[in-house]
């Protein structure tokens, strides 16, 4: 029987739904053991994965049978795409699935960073009434630069608008004339878009292009009082570069989903660093965006398993 490994957390029902068909192994628990990763892809047809699971080299050498991986979610950082092309490997992202939650979540972060009223807790705990230090800024007439302009980017800029704040953009692979740039400032270059924004999103993946391209430099061109936000990827921030800049107060805060080690190691340089928030990649992730992408994840494995069963019975 065809045999499907998911090895990260997946909506249940999404999951079940693959279960009519296939022999499905739904352990979430493997990507935190490799060994058993490794075990349980050896008569694997089809992996659905996260962004934890490494399918490398090591894997698809496990996994002689495999035909699919299933990625939920969009990035493909922990995928090598290449080795996958070689063996004849078919790699499905769900394009789509999880836009709206990184959309609220970008905004999210850009009300309660520009509100800056979220730092009080502590303070009033402690019986402390800092209602003058906390006075904060409106969203609304502020400008919202984005680091790339793809899919997501564009349903955050939608929303943006919406709150009546500017949105600004930089995205190189985007045709100057391309019709999704109506309603948005096209910025030419990252050094233009960094220094006129109030609050900074990333939208890019990792790659060797990206890695600390918000790095000491960029973070100095910033304005003292703009905000920083990145859902993307770890790895497109130098965080240490960050944690110098809050402590120092010369950026008024940031607000981090994704990091370079996750999660985060011992002594990282964020730990205590003053006007940040961290979430543990969670910003495309919601109740309704889970159900999406698992559905569409499924989906796509099934047709892929199910064409290539077809094709092998023509031949």
């Amino acid at each position: 029987m065809v045999k499907i490994v998911i090895s990260e957390f997946m909506d249940e029902g999404a999951a079940a739904s693959l279960e009519d068909r296939f022999e499905v192994i739904f352990d979430s628990g493997l990507v935190e053991d490799r060994r058993a990763l490794l075990a349980a892809v050896a008569e694997a047809d089809a992996i659905i994965v996260r962004n934890r699971t490494q399918v490398d080299a090591e894997l698809l050498a496990a996994a002689p049978h495999l035909k699919v991986v299933g990625r939920l979610g969009v990035g493909l950082d922990n995928i090598d795409l290449a080795a996958c092309e070689a063996r004849g490997v078919t790699v499905k992202p769900a394009h789509g699935g999880n836009g709206s939650s990184v959309a609220e979540y970008v905004l999210t972060g850009a009300l309660m960073l520009r509100r800056r009223a979220y730092f009080a807790s502590q303070a009033m705990q402690s019986g402390e009434w800092p209602r003058q230090a906390l006075i904060g800024r409106e969203v609304a007439g502020s400008t919202l630069g984005l680091v790339g302009f793809g899919a997501i980017a564009r349903e955050t800029a939608r929303r943006a608008l919406a709150l009546d704040m500017r949105v600004a953009a930089f995205d190189p692979h985007l045709a100057a004339d391309a019709p999704e740039w109506a309603g948005v400032n096209r910025h030419e270059n990252l050094d233009a878009l960094v220094a006129s924004a109030d609050v900074v999103s990333l939208h890019v993946p990792l790659t060797e292009a990206t890695h600390h391209l918000i790095d000491a430099a960029a973070l100095a061109r910033m304005k003292s009082d703009a905000v920083l936000i990145n859902a993307a990827r770890g790895g497109i921030v130098d965080e240490v570069a960050l944690a110098v800049v809050l402590r120092q107060g010369r950026l008024a805060g940031a607000m981090l989903d994704v990091f370079e080690q996750e999660p985060l190691p011992a002594g990282s340089a964020l730990v205590g660093v003053p006007n940040l928030i961290l979430t543990p990649h969670i910003a495309g992730v919601t109740e309704e965006s889970n159900a999406r992408i698992s559905q569409m994840t499924a989906d796509n494995v099934r047709a892929v398993l199910m064409h290539q069963k077809t094709t092998e019975e023509q031949v």
